[in-house]
């Protein structure tokens, strides 16, 4: 597949994303964002494909925020429909029923700070930061991050985020719920696809019942939440990969799972 500004590539059930603009620190332009689309809807069709993985190219950054040469020269118009594609691809990759690990390598800020957020789980360097730091621009994040942020974090420490564009550190983000695990820089991807390559393989009919419910649940009451993870449960026993758990479970084995995301 032919991109510039990217790295795509398959190992082991992983699809790597990699950024990979690193004079740039990986800021996001739309030729970056048509990228990861592109990038992301191969992932999506490829049962090779089990879980998915982004991050940064170089030391300094994952992606430092979009192209700040590109918003200089935008009109309203070009700036709503710039925040409406990157809106866009990130629902996208929000939207993949396989897992989305951000491995966060240095500077997530702006929209890398979004595009770590429409991940399901965050894993960062120790020496990552992380901000919204668009307030200092004279404007507003425009993938999202008002809001995934306002859901991760809570809704004052959110707008403190936003309104003062404060960096805080990868041990700060872990705390405030908003990144996962943190290892050290020099570990980080190695764990990262360790961890990918474990969740891998197992059951893509529980991974993707998982990720669905939970990104569901969310926005629903409690009782709502829980009736459509009974759903998912019955949904679970209609594959094989249910009757295979259950039988190595009892027959003192590792399960070897053949279920796919697309049936």
């Amino acid at each position: 597949m032919d991109f510039q500004n990217i790295l795509f590539e398959v190992r082991d059930g992983v699809a790597l994303i990699t950024f990979n603009r690193p004079k740039a620190l990986n800021a996001l332009n739309p030729q970056t964002l048509e990228e990861l689309a592109r990038a992301v809807a191969a992932a999506r069709d490829d049962d090779a494909v089990r879980v998915v993985v982004l991050t940064g190219a170089g030391d300094k950054a994952f992606v430092a925020g979009a192209d700040i040469t590109e918003l200089q020269k935008m009109n309203p118009l070009e700036a709503r429909l710039f925040a409406q594609k990157g809106q866009d691809v990130f629902f996208s990759l929000e939207d993949l029923p396989k897992p989305v690990i951000a491995c966060v390598n240095g500077f997530a800020l702006g929209g890398g700070c979004e595009l770590a957020m429409s991940c399901d789980f965050i894993y960062a360097s120790d020496k990552a930061k992380f901000g919204q730091p668009e307030i200092n621009l004279g404007i507003i994040p425009g993938f999202g991050g008002t809001q995934r942020l306002a859901r991760l974090v809570g809704r004052a420490k959110a707008k403190e985020l936003c309104m003062t564009g404060e960096m805080i550190d990868a041990q700060q983000a872990k705390e405030l719920g908003l990144v996962a695990k943190v290892f050290p820089h020099e570990a980080l991807l190695e764990e990262t696809l360790k961890a990918a390559t474990a969740m891998a393989a197992k059951s893509c009919t529980a991974l993707r019942a998982i990720k669905h419910v939970v990104d569901r649940g969310m926005d629903a009451d409690l009782k709502t939440g829980c009736a459509l993870e009974a759903e998912a449960f019955g949904v679970c026993f209609a594959g094989q990969d249910a009757k295979e758990g259950t039988t190595a479970f009892l027959e003192k084995r590792k399960p070897v799972f053949k279920g796919s995301f697309t049936s």
